[in-house]
């Protein structure tokens, strides 16, 4: 018996703010959303661990091409840390290392969470993607193999106490990009003396984009095609940060051939670039001497004015 053939994928084009379910991989929501939409090409912002729950803008189509673009942006969480418990990964899904009295008094830890305001360093987890030797750390650590890392500068902005209690703390961090904040928990679970780990993580806002804007993969899976496709924010939502450029007719048609247009502004400066009809072309850079360049044009379609 022939299986039926699944009908080709969709040219198409947008940002979609998923919630993220506890549990699934980035990739594995990826995936799932991507075959909900049918769509042709699509990519992630940057990693949730399985255990972390919210805001993951996925990209699909010309999207793609600025799916970097929130890497450097600033990001806020909502927290639960555990006390009296160590793990080696700094979160719940790992193997516990120590274990302490959870002596921890609200006045103490309101004290301890000050101390990690502001710029700090912190040294990357084992338990992550980043790469030694072409290799990620994760893959290091289920081998039982610990390397040596350097401490990086992050700036935690505000830790706020949303709640005390039972040997647990519910706080809201936001913090700058390359923050973990399984290493946060774990630096002042340490300070305290106790040890800590996360027992839950939710991302509530990269940038400007906030999880309260997200769907879920159950109401995506609900909706006809049509409305998975009204769930869409345009491409140039993800590049928000950066200055508009609205150009005329005669350099928008210099810009989409590859030509530069003299420019004043800051050297080296990137620019959302807008043709004379008001749609989005793509980004731009302003050269020493005064010159804009086109950097990453889109291309337009149906779904992608």
């Amino acid at each position: 018996m022939n299986k039926p053939r699944r009908p080709p994928r969709r040219r198409v084009d947008g940002v979609l703010l998923l919630d993220k379910p506890v549990g699934a991989s980035s990739n594995t929501a990826l995936q799932i959303a991507r075959r909900l939409f049918n769509a042709e090409k699509a990519g992630h912002t940057g990693t949730l661990d399985p255990f972390a729950t919210g805001l993951l803008p996925l990209c699909f189509g010309e999207a793609t091409k600025y799916a970097a673009e929130l890497l450097d942006a600033d990001k806020r969480y909502r927290a639960t840390l555990r006390f009296g418990i160590a793990t080696d990964s700094g979160d719940c899904d790992g193997q516990v290392i120590a274990v302490r009295p959870p002596n921890v008094e609200r006045s103490q830890l309101l004290l301890v969470i000050d101390r990690f305001v502001g710029e700090i360093e912190q040294v990357p987890p084992m338990y992550s993607a980043l790469k030694r030797d072409g290799k990620p750390l994760y893959e290091y650590a289920r081998a039982g193999i610990e390397v040596e890392r350097a401490p990086r500068k992050v700036c935690i902005r505000t830790i706020e106490l949303l709640s005390f209690g039972d040997g647990f703390a519910e706080i809201d961090v936001a913090c700058s990009k390359g923050t973990y904040v399984r290493t946060l928990a774990a630096d002042i679970g340490e300070v305290l003396g106790c040890g800590a780990h996360l027992t839950a993580l939710r991302r509530l806002t990269i940038g400007s984009l906030d999880v309260a804007q997200a769907v879920s993969l159950e109401q995506v899976e609900q909706m006809s095609i049509d409305g998975r496709d009204r769930c869409l924010l345009a491409t140039d939502t993800l590049l928000a940060a950066l200055p508009i450029v609205q150009l005329d007719a005669t350099e928008t048609a210099r810009i989409l051939h590859g030509q530069s247009l003299p420019w004043l502004g800051d050297a080296g400066a990137r620019y959302r670039l807008y043709g004379d009809g008001g749609g989005f072309l793509g980004t731009g850079e302003l050269s020493a001497d005064g010159w804009l360049s086109p950097r990453r044009l889109i291309a337009s379609s149906p779904t992608n004015p």
